[in-house]
């Protein structure tokens, strides 16, 4: 069917504003999965819908994921493409009592959130602002984050399962939907079944500025130094106590100033980031986050960060310190570049819903970096999802269904090349 015969009715704004009023929020303390129980309510409420919409399949298993098939109506072998999207919103700010607005034909300049004066979404922070003049922008009241993250992107989803089994014409192949609880917390495929799913390729619908690809992420680890002081009698301390605590202040203290931390960087730089810091006098534990684009780059980062070690521990010649290093996730690209079709098909149909592809890379990560590592090379769709993680979110309704119609031209192109 030719791209100009497509006529969309979209659903994606309805069941957006369903779904951010359910309290999704992980839990990084939590050691189960999901870590909240709560975001299975949004899970029962995607697989009823899905089964509404003909996807006799789907279900939510016990860790709370959520699987569902479109079966493919061609007689080409086409391969079985995924769309993911994340359920849980982030644990650092509340989202519950989500109280969604609409700001109608948005006409430039700041946005003031009605239920709290002080948020405003502002023009100087959000320049991505001046491409909505005209459209409808979704915020919160200014009580809590909004979940466009990632819920544009199940919404996204949703739509573009019931268009397409409601547009049989359009031709494709298999397609799986996976939704994932956890994401936030870093653990968002802990528990996915890649063998029931059964898919080639992967795109997490999870991205911000409408028109963006994503094939990089950084790489990440996580390193903790677990530093062991000399404890004695406070009133008898002179030339023996070795503050365990004052040994990690003496660690952060040390980390560079004016460069290597999240808020010195941006770009492909990277960073070395304290996130926790526990103890007393005899035993402290530092944590960190190391982030860059490149492997060697990771590995620059945790050997200044032993190196600051090693010279603060000189002035404490009784103390010793243990350095822990685990890997989290690694750069996306490093797979996704021997599947170069994956983002070529992706920026055709950015190009076909009327958009200009940009690749872009993410300070961050997604589902996808592990999945791609675990066999399913999976870049990221935007979603149109701004200021993430705060109760100045926002998403425009035009970005949202700009996105539907991405994700069904580009299950097109794979049913048209293959």
């Amino acid at each position: 069917m030719a791209t100009s015969q497509l006529k969309f009715a979209h659903t994606v704004t309805e069941r957006f504003l369903r779904y951010v009023v359910i309290d999704t929020q992980s839990d990084p303390a939590s050691p189960s999965c999901p870590s909240t129980e709560k975001q299975k309510d949004l899970g029962r409420l995607l697989v009823k819908e899905l089964l509404e919409i003909g996807l006799s399949d789907a279900h939510l298993d016990e860790h709370g994921y959520v699987y569902a098939t479109i079966p493919g109506n061609t007689a080409k072998r086409v391969p079985v493409i995924c769309f993911c999207s994340h359920m849980d919103t982030s644990p650092d700010c509340t989202g519950k009592d989500v109280k969604p607005q609409i700001v109608k034909d948005y006409r430039g300049g700041d946005i003031v959130l009605a239920a709290d004066l002080t948020q405003i979404i502002r023009v100087a922070d959000n320049p991505a602002l001046a491409d909505q003049i005209g459209n409808d922008i979704v915020t919160t009241d200014g009580t809590t984050l909004l979940g466009a993250d990632n819920k544009a992107g199940l919404a996204e989803i949703m739509d573009a399962a019931y268009f397409l089994v409601r547009n049989p014409q359009i031709k494709h192949g298999a397609i799986k939907i996976l939704f994932t609880p956890d994401e936030e917390i870093g653990r968002g495929v802990d528990k996915v079944d890649l063998k029931k799913l059964g898919a080639d390729f992967a795109y997490t619908i999870d991205g911000e500025t409408a028109g963006n690809i994503e094939d990089e992420t950084f790489s990440a680890d996580g390193v903790t130094i677990a530093i062991e002081g000399v404890s004695t009698h406070p009133g008898f301390a002179k030339g023996k106590m070795e503050h365990a605590i004052k040994i990690a202040s003496a660690i952060v203290a040390r980390l560079p100033k004016d460069t290597c931390s999240p808020e010195t960087t941006e770009g492909k730089q990277g960073f070395l980031h304290p996130i926790a810091i526990t103890g007393a006098l005899e035993k402290a534990t530092l944590s960190f986050i190391v982030r860059d684009f490149t492997d060697q780059g990771l590995k620059e980062k945790e050997d200044l960060l032993e190196t600051i070690a090693k010279d603060v521990m000189k002035d404490f010649p009784h103390s010793s310190f243990r350095t822990e290093t685990k890997q989290q996730y690694r750069n996306m690209k490093q797979v996704i570049d021997r599947h170069p079709e994956t983002v070529d098909y992706a920026m055709e149909a950015i190009r076909r819903a009327g958009l200009t592809p940009k690749r872009a890379s993410i300070r961050g990560g997604t589902d996808g970096s592990r999945l791609s590592f675990m066999g399913l090379p999976c870049p990221n769709i935007f979603a149109g999802e701004h200021a993430f993680h705060s109760r100045t979110e926002w998403v425009s309704v035009q970005d949202m269904e700009k996105a539907v119609q991405t994700i069904v031209r580009l299950a097109m192109i794979w049913e048209e090349r293959a």
